[in-house]
């Protein structure tokens, strides 16, 4: 039986049967639920295989990086360039949770779902943090050492803005992130420059490495933070599908007037799997045998696993 797929306007689903499958457009909130949690089974999968990697921080982003390549962004699959030009551009600053994101470009249609089994080994395209010199499609910039993503968004942008390209640039930040003091000249460069044309988000689930934010480094009022720093602001739960589209979609409202957009997205670590919620140990520790198929359990398999 052939495992269905979908699609949208600017993307598709591949399985291990794609080659024989028909697309559907992607119409429903429930159609991108199913995608999430076939990325959750992805996601966990591929850290557990070579015990390393980090399942909390991509479990947690699973819905907005899926909204953004299902269902927000325009882009195309099958013909990457690393211009990206008359497209809208993704930039993954921390580049820790490489797994939701390599889950959701193969399934787009990036590269092959199977390829997705040789995350984190030798000679594979997936390294642990995203890296560009592997030739991995969909990758435009090496991340992982954080801090950075939102210096070359602010790059990328403005030079869409020279080649007069309308479309968008979208970035995402981890909450212990952007404790790196270059989110902050980014962030003032970004408002100086009138960089209407960025939409940056954080992932705000107050867990890091070694604990939670608070007690490593408290951010305080990070809505009136970035509002001082002349951004505009919204907010959302990104473990929310629904909530998650209306806010981008909100957010593009703002592009264009003169100031660059933050989206400030409250997410549980470890969403989806009842036993790494809210666990900052989940950060980057692989599940073992019996804990993997405890999180599988919870996890339906719904477009075939690689």
């Amino acid at each position: 039986m052939t495992t269905p797929t979908l699609s949208s306007s600017s993307s598709e689903v591949l399985t291990k049967e794609d080659s024989k499958s028909k697309s559907s457009p992607v119409k429903s909130t429930d159609e991108l639920k199913k995608i999430c949690s076939q990325v959750r089974r992805d996601i966990l999968r591929m850290v557990h295989a070579p015990q390393s990697g980090h399942p909390g921080g991509s479990l947690g982003c699973t819905e907005f990086v899926a909204a953004l390549y299902f269902k927000i962004m325009k882009h195309d699959p099958k013909n990457f360039t690393m211009n990206g030009i008359g497209e809208d551009i993704f930039f993954l600053s921390n580049g820790h949770i490489s797994p939701v994101w390599y889950s959701v470009l193969a399934r787009s249609g990036y590269f092959p779902v199977k390829e997705l089994a040789t995350f984190r080994k030798i000679n594979s395209r997936l390294q642990g943090h995203p890296t560009t010199h592997e030739g991995l499609e969909g990758i435009r910039i090496a991340s992982g050492s954080l801090g950075q993503g939102m210096s070359v968004a602010c790059g990328t942008a403005l030079a869409k803005k020279l080649n007069k390209d309308s479309r968008l640039v979208f970035s995402l930040h981890g909450d212990g992130e952007i404790q790196e003091g270059q989110i902050w000249e980014a962030a003032i460069f970004a408002s100086a420059r009138k960089i209407d044309n960025l939409i940056s988000t954080i992932d705000w689930n107050g867990q890091q490495i070694d604990g939670t934010v608070d007690k490593v480094m408290p951010l305080g009022d990070l809505k009136a933070k970035w509002v001082a720093f002349g951004w505009d602001v919204l907010q959302m739960n990104g473990n929310n599908m629904e909530e998650v589209i209306s806010i981008i979609e909100e957010a593009k409202k703002h592009t264009g007037k003169g100031k660059p957009v933050m989206i400030l997205m409250k997410t549980e670590m470890g969403h989806g799997v009842d036993f790494m919620v809210n666990n900052h140990k989940w950060h980057g520790v692989a599940p073992n045998d019996e804990q993997l198929q405890k999180a599988l359990a919870q996890l339906p398999e719904t477009f075939g696993d690689y």
